[in-house]
C-alpha cells in the first residue's frame, strides 16, 4: 500500500471515486499509510491513532466534502478474501459500510480485479461476502444484524419524548418509530435539525450500542410514493451529512428489526427507498438464532484521480470541522 509517489515537493495518491444510489465513495487505491499486516481492527486503529490527517485530507474539504466516505484498500489477512477494506468519512472511522462495500466491489470490477461471481471482503467488523451479478448490481451479505432494544424512549429537546429501536447493521442506529416531517428534499434542514438533536439526547443520557458504543447513525422512515416500494427513509450519518443512499448498514438494521418484530419472512424481499429516490432490495437469512441481512444495489464509477499533497498547503490535511 506505501507505494505512493513522491517529488520534493508533493505527494500523490492514486483514488477511485463511485456512487451507490448517489452516495459517492472514494476508494484509495495506492499510496495510503503502512499500517502493517495485522487484522484489519488492528490497522483500523493504527489509522485512527497515526494516520487520522491522511483520512482528513482524502475526505475534508478542500479535496472532498461532508459527504464522502472513503475506503482505504488493504491486503486481507484471510486469503480466500478479494480484498480488505477500511472505511473513514469525514468525522471518523466506520466498522462496516453497505453502499460503500458496493461501490468497492464495482471499483474492483473496473480495475478488473475481480469478475462476475462471489468474493469475500474484509472488514474490521468482520468478513462480509459481496455477489458482482451479472448485471452489474452488487449483492452484499451483510454481518449478523439484530435489535439492541425496542420502542426506546428518549427525551429530545425541543422535540419531547421520541420513540425507536436501537440495533445493529455494521454500524450502531436509532430507527425512529414515528414523526411528523415529511421525507423530502425539500426538508433536508428539518430533517438534519431533528436528528441530530436525537444523537445529542442519546449521548447526553449515555445511551448506547453493546459495550458503550456511540449510536452515530439515527434513521427516519415513511411510506414510499413508488409501486412496489416499501418504505422511504433519511438516515443521518456520523457528523452532519446525510446518506443519499437507502443506506446498507441503516436497511440491515432495518431489516433485523422488521424481521424481530414478525413483519419480514426469511426471504421476503424489502425494498427501501434513499431522500433521493435510489432502491436498495433487502432481505434476511437466518443462521443459529442469527439475522444476515443481503442489501442489493447498483454503484458506477465517475472518477479516477491521483490526489496532490502539496509541502506548504495550510490545508494540505484537509479542513476539519
Amino acid at each position: 500500500m506505501n507505494d505512493a509517489i513522491k517529488t520534493p515537493a508533493s505527494r500523490r495518491v492514486r483514488v477511485i471515486d463511485s456512487h451507490t444510489g448517489g452516495e459517492p465513495t472514494r476508494v484509495v487505491v495506492s499510496g495510503g499509510p503502512e499500517m502493517g499486516r495485522g487484522s484489519l481492527s488492528e490497522r483500523l486503529e493504527c489509522f485512527r491513532e497515526r494516520h487520522d490527517d491522511f483520512r482528513s485530507a482524502v475526505v475534508n474539504e478542500p479535496r472532498g466534502s461532508d459527504v464522502m466516505v472513503g475506503a482505504l484498500l488493504c491486503e486481507p489477512v484471510d486469503s480466500s478474501c478479494a480484498a480488505g477494506v477500511i472505511f473513514f468519512n469525514n468525522v471518523g472511522y466506520l466498522g462496516m459500510c453497505g453502499h460503500g462495500t458496493i461501490g468497492l466491489v464495482a471499483t474492483l470490477a473496473y480495475m478488473k480485479r475481480i469478475a462476475p461471481g462471489e468474493h469475500k471482503i474484509e472488514t474490521p467488523v468482520g468478513i462480509v461476502t459481496a455477489i458482482l451479478n451479472a448485471s452489474g448490481e452488487v449483492t452484499v451479505h451483510n454481518v449478523a444484524s439484530y435489535r439492541k432494544a425496542a420502542n426506546f424512549a428518549v427525551d429530545v429537546p425541543g422535540y419531547g419524548t421520541v420513540h425507536g429501536d436501537v440495533a445493529w447493521g455494521g454500524n450502531w442506529f436509532f430507527l425512529v418509530r414515528s414523526h411528523e416531517l415529511t421525507l423530502t428534499l425539500a426538508n433536508i434542514e428539518q430533517l438534519t435539525a431533528f436528528t441530530r438533536a436525537i444523537r445529542r439526547a442519546l449521548n447526553a443520557n449515555g445511551i448506547t450500542g453493546d459495550n458503550g458504543k456511540e449510536i452515530d447513525h439515527v434513521e427516519l422512515f415513511a411510506p414510499s410514493e413508488k409501486p412496489g416500494v416499501h418504505s422511504k427513509n433519511f438516515v443521518l450519518c456520523p457528523g452532519k451529512a446525510y446518506d443519499r443512499s437507502p443506506c446498507g448498514t441503516g436497511t440491515s438494521a432495518k431489516l433485523a428489526c422488521l424481521y424481530a418484530d414478525g413483519k419480514l419472512r426469511e426471504g421476503e424481499i424489502w425494498r427501501q427507498e434513499s431522500i433521493v429516490g435510489s432502491i436498495f432490495e433487502g432481505s434476511v437469512r437466518v443462521r443459529e438464532g442469527k439475522i444476515y441481512p443481503s442489501i442489493t444495489g447498483s454503484a458506477f464509477v465517475n472518477a479516477e484521480a491521483e490526489l496532490v499533497f502539496t509541502s506548504g498547503d495550510p490545508f494540505c490535511m484537509g479542513i476539519r470541522g
